[in-house]
């Protein structure tokens, strides 16, 4: 049996230590030994995470535990969250969630089957429902979002909103003919004109 920790934020300008801090306490507390706790910075709407992939396809075992802090630090999908825990559970690999107490409890050591039949029951509904109020506000907060933009557009003040638009360089012309005529890669091109990825092709396609 090893134990793994799995946290995630959405933004990589929230702070990844609490989480981490709070999985690494609460296995020093109850004496597991932590193998590893892996993490992610990107948004909880799917679960095509890269370190999360790595973890559940190749790390985890049967008879693992992953302990994560937050039904929402999984997923923030409800559906999907609880069919990605059914499917840990049927590989027999244990999810530990600190803020559902019920779930640190071992049931593999609980004689009474009544008494494991009803907590396995209470966790059930007890996932399903704090991955339900994950998804609302989530959409509360999309909700806000587009609402704000409606009424910016209505102001009129929506033409001055978010991120400046992304300017040539001053070398783009002579980068760009050396990238068309095969001198220098797209990776190069990139790095001498200072844009990212996304930002290079869209001004490419733009002329």
């Amino acid at each position: 049996m090893a134990v793994y920790g799995y946290h995630r934020t959405s933004t990589k300008e929230q702070h990844l230590d609490r989480g981490i801090q709070e999985i690494t306490q609460f296995c020093k507390e109850n004496h597991y030994k932590l193998e590893k706790i892996y993490t992610d910075q990107q948004t909880g709407k799917n679960f095509s995470r890269p370190r999360y992939t790595v973890l559940r396809d190749d790390i985890l075992r049967e008879g693992d535990i992953l302990i994560i802090t937050e039904v929402d630090r999984l997923g923030r999908n409800k559906k999907d969250t609880v069919e990605e825990l059914r499917i840990l559970a049927n590989r027999n690999i244990r999810v530990m969630i600190l803020e559902i107490p019920t779930t640190l409890q071992d049931l593999s050591k609980m004689d009474n089957a009544m008494a494991k039949m009803i907590l396995e029951t209470v966790n059930h509904m007890l996932i399903e429902l704090y991955a339900a109020m994950a998804q609302a506000e989530i959409e509360k907060k999309e909700k806000r979002q587009r609402e704000g933009i409606e009424q910016m557009k209505a102001r009129g003040e929506w033409d001055n909103y978010g991120r400046p638009r992304v300017q040539k360089s001053k070398n783009w012309d002579e980068v760009i003919k050396r990238w068309q005529a095969g001198e220098i890669t797209a990776v190069e091109a990139m790095r001498l004109t200072g844009m990212k990825k996304s930002s290079f092709y869209k001004m490419v396609k733009e002329g």
